[in-house]
């Protein structure tokens, strides 16, 4: 009989060892879900790589605010060859030499107070294809978790492709096609070094620019896109994206 008393006690001690542990449990949901989500996350950039993304967080909430928007995807052979480098050279001269951040620009930014950007094409690219737009950390971090994914999948042609077909170029209205026809009605193969600089000029802020009817400040730096679109096709800076 003792024997079996000894038994039924370790077996209770047992138990109680295994007893419900809320932290434990919790910290294993979260590593699970961010297993799942590093997996989601990278199945839609391989798989983004291949098909155009559909839509975009961005693209939906001014679909539901606008009650509609303008949008006509184009390959990037099919867009005249100065408009990719206006947009190279107004957001991200050095697209060609990072590997998806300019540490040169961050530290430059760093030393202006913050008070320009230093966001590459490549993350800009991440943050409007599976983010969300706004300041916030979290949406910082993730986007510099997901960036270096983007860059080692996708090639440099790719990236500058699905930027200028989801980016928002007028109130509205995203990626270069549409914004052809809706500033100077034209297709994107049609589109002149002014054009696609005034264009490039507008993206920092979209819905209070027009390259339809620009300000003289507006000329200045579409202008300046220009020299600097002559320059990075000079200098070799075009060369991943330019065949």
């Amino acid at each position: 009989m003792a024997r079996k008393t000894a038994g039924k006690s370790t077996k209770k001690k047992g138990k109680a060892k295994r007893k419900f542990k809320p932290l434990a449990w919790a910290g294993f949901i979260l590593l699970r879900a961010c297993t799942v989500l590093i997996v989601v996350v990278l199945a839609l950039v391989i798989l983004f790589r291949f098909v155009n993304p559909p839509v975009t967080a961005t693209i939906f909430s001014e679909w539901r605010r606008l009650g509609s928007v303008e949008r006509e995807w184009v390959r990037i052979e099919d867009i005249a060859a100065v408009a990719p480098r206006s947009v190279v050279a107004a957001e991200d001269a050095n697209f060609c030499l990072h590997w998806g951040f300019d540490v040169k620009a961050i530290r430059a930014a760093i030393d202006a107070g913050a008070k320009r950007g230093a966001s590459t094409l490549s993350q800009q690219v991440t943050k409007n294809v599976f983010l969300w737009q706004g300041r916030s950390w979290i949406r910082k971090a993730l986007e510099t978790a997901i960036t270096p994914a983007v860059e080692a999948f996708w090639p440099k042609k790719r990236i500058l492709e699905v930027y200028l077909n989801v980016a928002e170029m007028d109130e509205g209205v995203f990626g270069i096609q549409a914004a052809a026809q809706s500033y100077f009605g034209v297709d994107a193969d049609q589109l002149t070094a002014v054009q696609s600089a005034r264009i490039a000029a507008v993206l920092p802020n979209p819905k209070g620019r027009s390259a339809a009817n620009p300000s003289q400040r507006l000329r200045r730096k579409a202008a300046a896109i220009m020299d600097g679109a002559a320059t990075i096709r000079a200098d070799g800076r075009s060369g991943c994206f330019e065949d």
